[in-house]
Order: structure tokens, then sequence, then C-alpha cells
């Protein structure tokens, strides 16, 4: 297990404030947040690239905290990749090994076993400058993973590829996890990557750990404003919460709508994903517990979804295909209704 125990440094404008975070033998932990909140510094803390102002690193019961990076078995990959330009890939993925003083048989052996899984044993002879962002990438995993880390440490090692390698690498890193079993911390802005890959993701901002959980968890039940908002809820309200049989009731300006929570009352946060709510042009006949007229005040075409604002009272955002759209047949101004179950509703402080 990695253990990192309110870990704390500043670095210019960037900072961490007493971080702390488990991380389970073979586990694919994905880490997220915006930029400056902190996440690479972490993992060049972990890497002992920079040493903590105060707090522990721990490995296996082992404090790790001040140890040489070299004695670490921490390895780490960017996202602009960091190969040797005066080597060729071969020479690349073998450098550590060579520092080891590894006999050269075996050395080519995990060469060739390693470049067989990423599909770049007949790139081994190129120069580095003449390969391709994906190949450039493959060649930094491949170094990393010859070493036999305990840790594998990737910053946002897919967000300078284009779509296609993104998506296939990102196949090949869940293929990598599955057959070395090697404990991952992986920075990103993708949530793609997170449902791909990830068995925890950790939410980071301004230097501090906000919520840590499975990913379906962290998106549909996140514990602040800044993770709901950050994860996409969209429809968050500052409201009032009374209890009863069965469900509660949260009031919002002049809107009462139901929540499955339980047992909480007074000022919280309730927010709905975007996903959770159907609309219609007439009333759906549902187990739902919520459900209001409103007025269409927006249709955003964001390329992948349609975007749909409607006033209820207070501003809702739900999201349909295109096809959906097409369907149903709305335009901005018309009434619609919105209907969504109280277990969509998701109540924090």
């Amino acid at each position: 297990m990695l253990r990192i125990k309110d870990i704390s440094k500043t670095l210019g404008d960037f900072h961490l404030n007493n971080v702390s975070l488990d991380i389970e033998d073979g586990e694919y932990m994905v880490i997220l947040g915006p930029t400056g909140a902190g996440k690479t510094i972490l993992l060049e803390a972990i890497a002992g690239i920079y040493l903590p102002d105060s707090g522990t690193i721990e490995l296996n019961e082992r404090d790790i905290t001040f140890l040489d990076p070299k004695k670490r078995k921490v390895s780490m990959v960017y996202q602009d990749f960091v190969l040797f330009p005066h080597l060729s890939v071969y020479d690349n993925i073998a450098f550590g090994l060579k520092s080891e003083k590894t006999g050269p048989e075996e050395i080519d052996r995990r060469v060739h076993e390693m470049t067989e899984m990423l599909g770049i044993t007949h790139l081994l002879k190129r120069d580095t400058l003449k390969l391709s962002g994906g190949e450039k990438q493959r060649t930094a995993i491949a170094r990393a993973l010859i070493m036999k880390p305990k840790i594998l440490l990737l910053d946002e090692p897919l967000s300078a590829l284009d779509g296609r390698t993104r998506d296939n690498l990102r196949k090949e890193l869940r293929t990598l996890h599955q057959k070395y079993k090697t404990t991952v911390i992986h920075v990103t802005h993708n949530f793609e990557e997170v449902f791909s890959l990830a068995d925890r993701v950790a939410i980071m901002n301004d230097g501090e750990i906000i919520q840590v959980g499975e990913p379906d968890e962290v998106f549909s039940k996140p514990n602040s404003p800044f993770t709901a908002s950050f994860v996409g809820a969209e429809n968050i309200f500052r409201g009032t919460i009374t209890s009863g049989k069965g469900s509660s009731i949260i009031t919002v300006g002049n809107l009462k709508f139901s929540s499955s929570a339980k047992d909480i009352e007074g000022e919280v946060y309730a927010s709905v994903r975007p996903e959770e709510i159907m609309l219609s042009k007439m009333p759906i006949d549902s187990s739902a517990r919520n459900s209001f007229a409103g007025i269409i005040t927006s249709i955003t075409n964001n390329g992948s979804m349609i975007v749909i604002e409607v006033d209820v009272g207070i501003p809702f955002i739900t999201i349909l295909t295109k096809r959906g759209l097409y369907d149903i047949g709305i335009a901005e101004g018309d009434t619609v209704y919105l209907t969504f179950k109280a277990a969509a509703v998701h109540v924090f402080y």
C-alpha cells in the first residue's frame, strides 16, 4: 500500500495542503482537478523529485519520504514524453536496465517483451525524433514499465495525442494494468479515462483532496459544490430540506421537489445530473415524484449532445441526443415538462 499522510509543499504558485491518500496495491487511481490544483506536485513528491515541507509517504509500511528517487521503485511518465533524443527507441527503453548493470540477454528479452505488448517492436532501431506522438508515448510507457516499478505515475499521458491514438492507448493502458497489476496513479482532465481505467478517483482542488471514491459514486454523489460542478452535475441549488415519510422536501425559492435523502434538516445543496432528467411535451405517467412544467430558454448544440435549459421557476439543464431533439420536436419558447426521480436528487452540505 502507498500511504500519503498530511503532505504539504509549496512551489511558487503551486502547493499542496495536508494531502492524505491511501492507494492499495495493484489499484488504478485517477486524480482529477483543474490546472493549479497540485496534481503534478503530488506525483513528483511521490517520485522523490520534490521533498515535502511536511508530512510522510509510506510504501508497504516503509517511510520513503526522503528516500533517493532511484531507490523508490517508482517510475513516472509525463505528457511530453521526455525521451532521450540522442538514443534510439531500443536504448531509451533499455536505459534503466543498463544503469542497473542488467545483462544484455536479459535486457534484450525484456525490451522485446515490453515492446511486443505495446506494438512498437518494429520501431526499436528508430530515432525518437522521427516518432509520432503515440509512438513516443508508448516508448515512454515501455521505458517506465520495464523497470517493474511498484508505483507507475502517469501525468496526463494521453492529453497530447489525437483522438484515435488516445483511444487506442487508453485500451492498451487497461490491458497493461490487467497484465502487470502495477499500482498506477494517473492524472487527467478526461472523464473517459476515469470510467475506462480507474478503480477509484480522487478530486483535487487548490492543493487539497476534496473527495475520493469509485467513479460512479463520485460522479453521482458529489460531496461539495466544487465537485458537483467539476464532474458536470450542472443543476446545483442552495435550499432548505425538511424530512418527511419516505422522502424529504427541498425548497429552492418557490419550487419544492422531493429527494430520497433522509434524516437531514436545514440548509443544503442539492444537485441533479442532466442525464437523470426526462424531457417531454406532455406530462409523463411515471413513478417519479418530481415533475414540473417550464419554458425552454435555450437550446445549444455542443457537438455530441444537445443542451437544453428550462425555466421552471429555477433554471434546469437537461440533455438530449440530436435524434431525441428531432423526435420530441421542441424549440426555444416551448412549454415542456421535466420529470426526475427523488433518488436522482443528491444532497450535500
